[in-house]
């Protein structure tokens, strides 16, 4: 396993800034977010800037890339194209794992598993995987259902955020059946039902989380995930779970 950082941590830089500043903080791996901020990095933009976007995504020779978190704004069949291209762009830049949205709580179960396998195919296509995130308010947001959808979902993995388990409807569901299926982990620290407080004085355990990892062979990223809060400094935040993590890996 090893430490990974997301430049949704710092979302007021965008590529390359973003990568030199968390650089500086002495990560060595990053996870780029994939959203519509006018870049060519942008989903709806990738295609069209095929060249520009590989560009882009490589000018983070600082630190090695180990995800695309990917939010795709388009409906339809706009939105498998788009994604498409971002897996295109995962294969050129040498990226194996996409993390995507589930469907919203309501969205019919046989409509969701039709919806990822055509996602984890096209992706398959291109070399890449999927991890869907977990996330309070999508059908990821229980354990159960995210192992019903893994195991009809051939190829689908999780990208595993213990923070919205831990603040969501399910808190005291055992972990322990998903982790066979974790492609991909965010980090941040929760107390209650808040899903972010200052690191050190929230609940999540995270040695725990990394010692069910271990058993099932996890050899990827611990990502740390913060989105900013205020009047907090949140270089110094992203800094102390870097630390916080390498002395449990």
């Amino acid at each position: 396993m090893y430490i990974a950082v997301s430049t949704d941590c710092l979302p007021e830089l965008q590529v390359p800034e973003v990568v030199e500043a968390l650089a500086d903080l002495e990560f060595t791996t990053v996870e780029i977010a994939l959203r519509e901020n006018g870049s060519a990095l942008s989903p709806s933009r990738i295609d069209a800037e095929f060249d520009r976007a590989i560009h882009l995504a490589r000018r983070s020779h600082r630190l090695e890339v180990c995800s695309y978190d990917v939010h795709i704004d388009a409906q339809g069949e706009e939105y498998y194209q788009q994604f498409e291209a971002v897996c295109r762009l995962g294969k050129a830049t040498k990226v194996v794992t996409l993390t995507i949205p589930s469907g919203e709580l309501g969205t019919p179960f046989n409509e969701e598993v039709e919806r990822l396998q055509k996602l984890v195919d096209i992706a398959d296509s291109e070399g890449v995987r999927v991890a869907m995130k977990s996330q309070i308010g999508c059908l990821s947001e229980d354990p159960d259902t995210v192992k019903v959808l893994c195991d009809n979902v051939k190829g689908l993995g999780l990208a595993l955020d213990p923070s919205h388990y831990h603040c969501g409807p399910y808190p005291n569901k055992n972990l322990d059946r998903i982790m066979p299926y974790v492609f991909h982990v965010h980090f941040r620290d929760s107390k209650g039902k808040q899903l972010q407080v200052r690191v050190g004085q929230g609940e999540i355990e995270y040695g725990r989380v990394i010692s069910q990892l271990q058993r099932v062979g996890y050899q990827h990223a611990l990502s740390v995930q913060m989105t900013p809060m205020p009047d907090i400094e949140q270089r110094g935040e992203l800094r102390k779970l870097r630390l916080l993590l390498e002395t449990l890996i």
